[in-house]
């Protein structure tokens, strides 16, 4: 339903009380239980021989419920029949797949509206005690993925929200960096979440859009979601993975009815004084021209990348330039010493270090700075290329198959490095067919290691004294150096050749996460 009205919400004291009542559970009779946790019940009379105890988990098996006279009617979405009447078939679009909850319906019948009323107040309190959002801000892109995303809302994303009883309000996105104004202008004080129905450049936008407010440092603090209506899907991917759960729809709309929240990083990638904000992965070289270029075969459909992988592992590229990092404990074996200390000061002033690169940092407004690595005690290391491809990974999946970090955390306060050394042609094939469960990290030609902070210096494509390549951060083309820009493609955030910047802010942003 649409929000008639928003404010804050103050949820009442959770009531500990165990409520039992002789029952009818659709159309059986039973003895029920409500605990602080569960709804169970157990078959009586005539109906013993039916099955032994049943429950719902309130937190984890029940949308939402509905008083109707002396009825009490539970929207449940689980994986097994607690009914013991069998699975009848699931609504359109919400669930069903292999490991998939499914939606479905306990009538609860009890012996007077009194006792339905009370127990209905009872497990409106403990729903309140679960912290679950109430108001809900939907950001839809229509033009994302498979042009997808007003469908998915309406079919997908709708069902379960109105089951749960979720006010919300729905924007659609019409233009570039659309989302990014919506949030930087949100009267934030209505909503109790920012939902994405899109891939994952419609969540980046947000963020960057909530870091540069005034208010950023209450603003990064609203619960944001993700529901994949993109092409890569991989912060979805990653989070529902980090649970358990399988990757499907359904089972993202339910992880943040559920209202569960983590901390998430988010990186300042800076470039001189221009800033963007990022929570999930940058990439240059291999990767990132096949991430771009196959654009060119969209008509292809998702063959599209499989072939161009294959066609730029064949005509392989690799690329000079040198990479700067901050080992995090335990990797500072990798790469080689850096004699001076390199200065990123939050004031904008700059240090010469080792050919006079410049600070790549600035603070003009009030907005979010970013971290500072002007510390003389940080150990800067360096790597130097050629390399076949730098990918830089807060979260451990590109997309629903590809597996780029796998020992990225969410909030740890570092990112993953994962660099692939110059090899032969062969070699990066089999390191792009391994990709899909991240075994790819275990081969002599990768180097993988976490950093706190992080310098990229791209250089030019070997054998060519004027072409470079292609950085990417979050499926955006952030800085390009082939000459390959077309006259529809915007202009690029950063330049390719100066230095570009990357730190980590811990836990600065939350999500909507499973568990």
């Amino acid at each position: 339903m649409a929000d008639p009205q928003a404010g804050a919400r103050v949820p009442p004291e959770p009531q500990a009380e165990t409520l039992v009542e002789p029952v009818r559970v659709n159309g059986s009779a039973a003895e029920a239980t409500l605990s602080s946790a569960e709804l169970a019940w157990r078959p009586t009379g005539a109906g013993r021989d039916s099955g032994g105890r049943r429950k719902l988990e309130l937190e984890s098996d029940v949308l939402g419920f509905q008083v109707e006279g002396r009825a009490l009617k539970l929207a449940t979405f689980t994986r097994g029949d607690v009914t013991g009447a069998g699975r009848p078939p699931s609504p359109p679009g919400c669930g069903g797949g292999a490991g998939d909850r499914r939606r479905g319906e306990v009538a609860v019948e009890m012996e007077s509206e009194e006792a339905a009323e009370r127990w209905g107040h009872a497990i409106r309190d403990r729903f309140a005690s679960l912290g679950r959002p109430k108001r809900l801000f939907f950001i839809v892109n229509p033009y994302g993925g498979k042009r997808g995303g007003r469908k998915i809302f309406q079919t997908e994303v709708l069902p379960l929200i109105e089951a749960a009883d979720i006010h919300y309000t729905m924007q659609e996105t019409n233009y570039r960096l659309h989302a990014q104004e919506i949030a930087g202008s949100l009267d934030l004080r209505k909503y109790d979440g920012i939902i994405c129905v899109s891939g994952d450049g419609i969540l980046v936008e947000v963020v960057n859009g909530l870091l540069q407010r005034d208010d950023w440092d209450k603003a990064i603090k609203v619960p944001l979601g993700i529901i994949p209506a993109g092409t890569g899907n991989g912060m979805v991917q990653g989070l529902l993975h980090s649970a358990g759960e399988p990757f499907s729809m359904s089972n993202a709309v339910f992880a943040i009815i559920r209202g569960h929240r983590r901390a998430l990083d988010v990186t300042s990638v800076v470039q001189g004084k221009t800033k963007f904000f990022s929570v999930m992965m940058l990439t240059w070289g291999l990767v990132a021209d096949i991430d771009i270029e196959s654009e060119k075969f969209r008509w292809m459909g998702s063959a599209r990348i499989d072939f161009y992988s294959l066609l730029r592992a064949v005509n392989l590229r690799r690329y000079n330039g040198r990479i700067l990092f901050v080992p995090a404990p335990g990797y500072e074996g990798f790469g080689d010493p850096v004699e001076q200390t390199i200065s990123c000061k939050s004031n904008g002033a700059s240090n010469a270090v080792e050919g006079d690169i410049t600070n790549v940092h600035n603070n003009e407004t009030c907005t979010y700075s970013g971290p500072s690595t002007d510390d003389p005690d940080l150990e800067w290391r360096s790597l130097k290329g050629p390399f076949v491809n730098v990918w830089i990974s807060n979260i451990a999946f590109a997309s629903e198959g590809v597996m780029i970090a796998p020992q990225a955390q969410f909030a740890d306060g570092y990112l993953d490095a994962a660099i692939i050394k110059d090899c032969p042609w062969s070699v990066a094939l089999g390191l792009l067919l391994r990709m899909k469960d991240g075994s790819y990290i275990e081969s002599p030609y990768v180097e993988y290691f976490k950093v706190k902070a992080l310098r990229i210096e791209p250089g030019l494509r070997v054998g060519s004294s004027t072409i470079g390549g292609i950085i990417d951060s979050d499926g955006e083309v952030l800085a390009r150096g082939d000459r390959s820009q077309t006259k529809e493609e915007p202009e690029h955030l950063m330049a390719y050749g100066p230095p570009i910047q990357l730190t980590v802010d811990q836990g600065l942003a939350t999500i909507f996460s499973p568990r």
